[in-house]
């Protein structure tokens, strides 16, 4: 009996797993601490700005994945053989998604340390352990994984870790009792008038309506050798991941709302993410949250350091084996550069939100050639967008220039 269900549930895993996967590489420790920030600043009024996000994420997952579907070809690849001055596009892509990937992962990394360094006193009877030491721990036992692991690996245990992730903040949401007047009246389109509030709606969207999601997502449909009779699992595969997020990065929000915000307090230092979970009370507040984010900075960091070598992979339509030399060596060193962080001076939340910003600038350079490709016949035949999709991704497209926009006028 228990073999039977096992079979099942990894079946049910099977049909939407780059879903899952993108939720883990979606809800990490840039959206707890980004989610955390907006609730405990504006409580639920920047609701809105995630709705719209999520919603958008959907729409491009689905037009990622249909374009990869029809073509067979992954979005890089695309992007330089099917649209005018595509290659030196392609690479623009490559390269900024890159330098995002790495600023996110010296947030994480740094954020990941100071938790668990806050972990090993709560057990240690007040041992201090560096933050050096626990990020050199970390990068060593990742890069194990990543050099003897195979990608199905790493698909399974992002989706266990995001469940179990995902579990702790659900639990603290209904202890909290949110009013949910509050969550209604967040869907009111409202952009505080202080300083900062662009940046950080501008990290709302980086954190969820990732640009690198949707590159991924393309690499991930590939992977999982589907084919345009999976179009209908595949659209609901991107629902699956897009109302998780938008479930999940809510919970996180509202409990930042009825933490910190009932406590006038900011999220300004690592140590205060413990306050969110502080309805639970005591040291085993500090280890739930401490083990939910480093769960969900985990099942963000796997993907982080494949980032690279998928791109290059993908850019020169080649397979992606991630037990190559390329694989093993830009992984390595994707892990290695986020000893950056303990050079950096600056707050690690306040890193993690500045990554999450850079990440929303990029997104309109990914939006318009999915517009492009998606209408192409040559390409697509008579799987071309409808009025409906190509209404939706020319609004992801507005919807990103107004988020570039509003970070450069935040940051001027």
């Amino acid at each position: 009996m228990l073999k039977i269900l096992k079979k099942k549930m990894f079946h049910v895993l099977g049909l939407i797993g780059p879903g899952l996967f993108l939720i883990g590489y979606n809800i990490g420790t840039g959206s707890i601490t980004t989610m955390a920030k907006a609730g405990s600043e504006y409580g639920m009024s920047l609701f809105w700005a995630l709705v719209l996000s999520c919603i958008f994420t959907y729409i491009l997952m689905v037009a990622y994945g249909q374009v990869t579907l029809v073509s067979g070809k992954t979005t890089l690849f695309n992007i330089k053989q099917n649209i005018k001055f595509g290659k030196p596009l392609a690479l623009y892509i490559l390269i900024t998604l890159i330098i995002g990937e790495v600023l996110a992962l010296m947030g994480i990394m740094s954020i990941t340390a100071d938790l668990l360094q806050e972990g090993a006193r709560l057990i240690g009877n007040g041992i201090v352990i560096s933050t050096v030491t626990i990020t050199a721990f970390l990068i060593v036992s990742l890069f194990t994984l990543l050099y003897y692991g195979k990608y199905t690996l790493f698909e399974q245990i992002l989706t266990v870790i995001v469940l179990l992730m995902g579990l702790s903040f659900v639990i603290v949401f209904f202890m909290i009792k949110p009013d949910f007047s509050e969550t209604v009246k967040g869907l009111i389109p409202e952009i505080p008038n202080e300083t900062g509030s662009f940046r950080l709606i501008a990290a709302m969207v980086g954190t969820t309506c990732s640009a690198s999601v949707f590159v991924v997502r393309s690499i991930v449909v590939s992977e999982k050798k589907w084919n345009i009779t999976n179009l209908k699992t595949e659209k609901r595969d991107a629902f699956v991941s897009a109302f998780m997020m938008l479930i999940l990065s809510g919970c996180i929000m509202a409990v930042g709302a009825g933490t910190l915000h009932v406590m006038e307090k900011s999220l300004n230092n690592t140590l205060d993410l413990i306050i969110l979970f502080e309805p639970i009370g005591g040291k085993l507040a500090a280890f739930i949250l401490i083990f939910g984010i480093t769960s969900a900075a985990i099942s963000t960091v796997f993907p982080i350091i494949l980032i690279a070598p998928w791109l290059i992979s993908d850019f020169r339509g080649k397979s992606k084996d991630v037990k190559s030399p390329m694989f093993r060596i830009l992984g390595g060193l994707a892990l290695l550069l986020s000893f950056g962080a303990q050079f950096v001076d600056m707050r690690p939340p306040t890193l993690m939100i500045f990554s999450q910003t850079f990440q929303a600038c990029i997104l309109p350079a990914v939006t318009l050639p999915i517009l492009i490709l998606i209408n192409n016949k040559s390409i697509m035949g008579d799987k071309t967008a409808g009025k409906w999709m190509n209404i939706g991704i020319s609004l992801v497209l507005l919807f990103g220039f107004i988020t570039t926009y509003l970070v450069i006028i935040d940051f001027v």
